[in-house]
């Protein structure tokens, strides 16, 4: 069986999504269903290895390999079915990245088995099935959610390219051209005293945080 949810977009290697594969919102979707909260606890304990190594598909296409566009991994929080998959870095895969960062794509969906359900009487007198144990199988990128309440929390494009980034390696990649030149031109020369010529350069070090600030930046990049 399936369930279809909407999603938002993230960022990773080689990009990522994060989203709700399931919510508890006590409103029927349009099958009919509710999902009570803890009815993944055992299906991602026991299957999934905690919520690890989910596979991320097209269309629950289980049958083609192309189709196996990323890994999700999942757990439960006080909305629903949380989760982040990582796309693959396959063409099929990054061509799915691209229609969620568009926003041509907002949904998604999961299959699963049940393995406990009943009726409930929800506030308003209506009555739904609830979902109380269900064995996940996969979560899939769709086109049509079955529940609207589940939504793209972030996506992200798998490669550092804002403005502030990009000014800030400008930046570095002058600074390493001084860096060359220096290296070049301050040699020690002949009957230098290399401690002191050492000391010299330390002192130039210190008296110039911006460089020595930016070689911090270029460290953690």
């Amino acid at each position: 069986m399936f369930k279809d949810f909407e999603v938002q977009y993230k960022d990773a290697g080689t990009g990522s999504i994060e989203g709700y594969a399931s919510t508890w919102i006590r409103q029927p979707d349009s099958y009919g269903d509710v999902v009570a909260k803890g009815a993944f606890t055992k299906t991602l304990a026991e299957r999934w290895n905690g919520g690890k190594g989910i596979p991320f598909l097209w269309a629950h296409q289980m049958d083609n390999l192309k189709s196996f566009i990323g890994t999700a991994e999942a757990d439960e929080d006080d909305k629903g079915l949380h989760f982040v998959a990582t796309f693959d870095s396959t063409e099929e895969a990054q061509k799915v990245r691209q229609l969620y960062k568009d926003g041509r794509l907002r949904k998604f969906s999961f299959a699963y088995d049940v393995k406990d359900a009943g009726t409930v009487t929800l506030e308003d007198g209506t009555k739904a099935n609830e979902l109380r144990e269900l064995d996940l199988y996969e979560i899939s990128a769709v086109t049509v959610p079955a529940n609207e309440d589940a939504g793209v929390v972030d996506v992200k494009s798998g490669r550092r390219n804002s403005k502030a980034d990009e000014g800030k390696i400008r930046q570095a990649i002058e600074l390493l051209q001084d860096v060359l030149g220096e290296l070049n031109e301050e040699e020690p020369i002949d009957g230098e005293d290399e401690p002191e010529a050492n000391a010299a350069a330390e002192e130039q070090k210190a008296s110039n945080p911006e460089k020595a600030g930016l070689l911090e930046y270029i460290k953690s990049i």
